[in-house]
């Protein structure tokens, strides 16, 4: 008796279809990404190549645009993989055209077309506006601590930083001595080390790193220098001396013992659940139906100081993608990290209702799971955090506030469990925010793609 199996033979010779359009179903992703860009305007991509067509042949612009949108959407980003990926994966193929860009070209169109880039974000989501996608009643908005290009051990302190610095200098000096006396004073001679010579070398960043803590250092002093007036102010206006401790006086030098990080000066030191990680606070503000409709890259490790402006660029951005009926946010909600006094006193009539929790999640469930709904009118009596407090305790902010988990949880959740990307492949914090806008462009294309509205019904617009 014969085992029943499927033959595999090795050695069988296939033929596959002559037409790109019988590689893939017509329900795949990268016809998606194709016909979307067909819809939206690339031609700030092709100001820079020559219009004469003199020189070496490029690869396509819409072409590439496509590819990193498609590999981005599958959590890919390495450039040697998406070449890679090129020679052996259908759905790379037929996005580009079966070519295959090497990964320096695929890198260095990233890099040099960052900011174009980062202006698909909103030609995406005019996309899913016209789909039906974008309804904004009630949106949610938070951040996430997002990894750099950077290791955590690569923070200095300034002492270390200032002797560093001088210490190039020196050695440039001598060089320039040396140099000098070999050659004399109106020869060039040899080159100078790369070390020294490359504006992008370790010497560049460690004055990076120096600038930016003495301006933190400058910022502090300046702080202090008004708490004191204004409390010196206060006690002239009184005719009373102010009990308590007195304001330390203002020292402008950066402290010995500051850090900055000598790979990227432009990351912060952040506190996540997992412990410490060096990175940047990614921003972003989410409607009902998962759809990012803004977002923003800051190295503030606090997410107080972003709520208003991310409001602000949410209803920038609507009125950017429907100029003549822009749609209203409602209600925003957003949990304790976005807690302030201010931002609980801030709440305009004409702006949009504000949620905020006042604790975090855990004790803002038990207080809701302890204690009955408040009943009649809202006291005038109360602070701001305590009409807050009562707001979320009512049926309705308690109905409200659970759809923040359903939200931009949820979209964090997809974008750092499902796709992988829990670090920036870029340094600085203008690279990495064109970054965060393309991982979140196409979050958005995801979004439009499962939407079941049929491709031709997508990106009609």
């Amino acid at each position: 008796m014969a085992y029943n199996f499927k033959e595999c033979n090795r050695d069988q010779v296939y033929l596959l279809p002559p037409s790109l359009q019988e590689w893939l179903p017509p329900n795949d992703l990268a016809w998606l990404i194709i016909d979307a860009l067909a819809e939206i305007d690339l031609s700030t991509f092709y100001r820079k190549y020559r219009p004469d067509g003199r020189g070496q042949a490029a690869f396509e612009p819409s072409m590439m645009v496509a590819l990193l949108l498609y590999a981005y959407s599958h959590g890919i980003r390495s450039s040697r993989e998406i070449e890679k990926l090129c020679e052996r994966d259908i759905g790379f193929k037929v996005v580009a055209a079966n070519q295959v860009p090497d990964h320096c070209t695929i890198s260095r169109f990233r890099k040099d077309s960052g900011p174009l880039l980062k202006d698909l974000f909103n030609q995406i989501l005019k996309l899913c506006k016209e789909a039906g996608l974008v309804k904004v009643g009630v949106v949610a908005l938070d951040g996430s601590k997002v990894k750099a290009n950077a290791a955590l051990e690569a923070n200095r302190t300034y002492g270390h930083i200032e002797r560093e610095v001088q210490r190039m200098l020196d050695e440039a000096e001598a060089r320039d001595a040396e140099e000098d006396r070999q050659y004399g004073p109106d020869k060039r001679g040899d080159e100078l080390p790369a070390e020294l010579a490359d504006r992008t070398s370790r010497k560049a960043r460690f004055s990076a790193c120096k600038k930016r803590l003495e301006q933190e250092a400058a910022e502090k002093a300046a702080e202090q220098q008004s708490k004191i007036e204004d409390r010196k102010a206060e006690e002239a206006e009184t005719g009373t001396k102010k009990r308590g401790r007195k304001p330390q006086e203002p020292d402008p030098r950066a402290s010995s013992d500051a850090k900055a990080n000598v790979t990227d000066p432009d990351s912060r030191i952040m506190k996540t659940r997992n412990g410490y990680v060096q990175g940047y606070n990614s921003q972003a503000v989410v409607t009902e139906e998962q759809i990012i409709i803004a977002a923003e890259v800051t190295n503030q490790e606090n997410d107080y100081d972003q709520l208003h402006p991310m409001l602000k660029t949410a209803q920038e951005n609507l009125k950017e993608i429907a100029p003549r009926k822009t749609p209203k946010i409602k209600t925003a909600i957003a949990d304790a990290g976005f807690a302030s006094n201010a931002n609980f006193a801030a709440e305009k009539p004409e702006g949009p209702e504000l949620l905020i929790a006042t604790r975090k999640d855990w004790k803002q469930r038990q207080e809701a799971a302890e204690s009955p709904p408040p009943r009649g009118r809202i006291p005038k009596c109360l602070t701001p955090r305590q009409r807050m407090e009562r707001k979320l305790q009512t049926k309705r902010g308690r109905a409200l506030y659970k759809k923040r988990g359903q939200t931009v949880e949820a979209v964090f959740g997809q974008i750092k469990d499902n796709r992988g990307i829990r670090s920036f492949m870029r340094r600085g914090i203008e690279a990495c925010s064109e970054e965060w806008k393309l991982i979140c462009a196409t979050h958005n294309l995801l979004k439009l793609w499962r939407s079941g509205k049929g491709i031709a019904a997508q990106v009609a617009v």
